[in-house]
């Protein structure tokens, strides 16, 4: 599994954390345990001389050496955490020029063959259980834009934001699991969308009874919105949805709102 992303957060540690978070809950989507890792570094040219770089991925491998390599540094660090929490091995990497910081990781896992989950497979009366809380997306937004304090985001959003899928993925198959998804840039509509379409299911969502991060409604009715919540919208509009309870503008929203770091259902 690929994935990587743009950087969402100052803090480069807690920006490593994220994508490699984000990359890992996509093994644990299909019921898999990680095995091993490569970085993905997108950085610009003047940080990544040869040296530097050698030195970096020896970081990642090797956390004790005290190597003054700045944020790349940081943000390598908080990957290799993530990776090593999760029980698997980082391998090494690749990197390329890039104007726009970017970090992910390219993961293999294992997983039995009799137990792989995917989004085919919903059935009538199946519940629908989510791993982490909705409405990172625009928390991320707020905290670019001066809206929403860092602390904050960092004391009651991002240690769940970056919490492993790990110990979800093992209670959920004590049980009969019929299908699963990761909740991801295309929201939690976006999420149900492709497990109805794969399960050629209808999925009836009960709005009261999600979780969402503090602060998120917040946000949205203070006109604080992303980029892919428009996009979202367009998506799910060529598709047979219907809200059939009376929702706010801000909690419409909070259904479009793009997701990093993955929770599943």
């Amino acid at each position: 599994m690929v994935s990587f992303i743009t950087q969402t957060i100052s803090d480069p540690y807690w920006f490593g954390q994220i994508a490699a978070a984000n990359a890992l809950a996509k093994i644990y989507a299909v019921g898999g345990t990680p095995v091993t890792a490569l970085n993905l570094v997108m950085f610009p040219n003047n940080q990544l001389s040869k040296g530097t770089l050698l030195e970096v991925l020896r970081l990642a491998m090797f956390p004790s050496k005290q190597l003054d390599v700045g944020i790349l540094q940081e943000i390598l660090r908080g990957g290799y955490d993530k990776v090593t929490e999760a029980g698997a091995c980082l391998a090494g990497g690749q990197s390329v020029h890039d104007a726009e910081p970017k970090y992910g990781l390219c993961v293999n896992g294992v997983v039995h063959p009799e137990r792989i989950l995917t989004h085919a497979g919903a059935q009538p009366g199946d519940a629908l259980i989510l791993t982490k809380l909705l409405g990172s997306g625009v928390l991320f937004a707020a905290v670019r834009a001066g809206k929403y304090p860092l602390k904050e985001l960092e004391e009651e959003t991002l240690p769940l934001l970056t919490a492993l899928n790990d110990k979800a993925l093992e209670t959920a198959l004590a049980f009969d699991i019929h299908a699963c998804a990761d909740v991801s840039d295309s929201g939690i509509l976006g999420c149900l969308l492709n497990i109805a379409l794969a399960s050629q299911a209808g999925v009836l969502l009960k709005y009261k009874e999600l979780a969402f991060y503090p602060g998120a409604a917040e946000m949205y009715q203070k006109r604080v919105t992303t980029d892919s919540n428009r996009a979202n919208r367009a998506l799910l509009a060529q598709h047979d949805l219907k809200i059939q309870t009376s929702l706010s503008a801000a909690e419409t929203e909070l259904l479009y709102d793009p997701q990093t770091s993955v929770g599943c259902c």
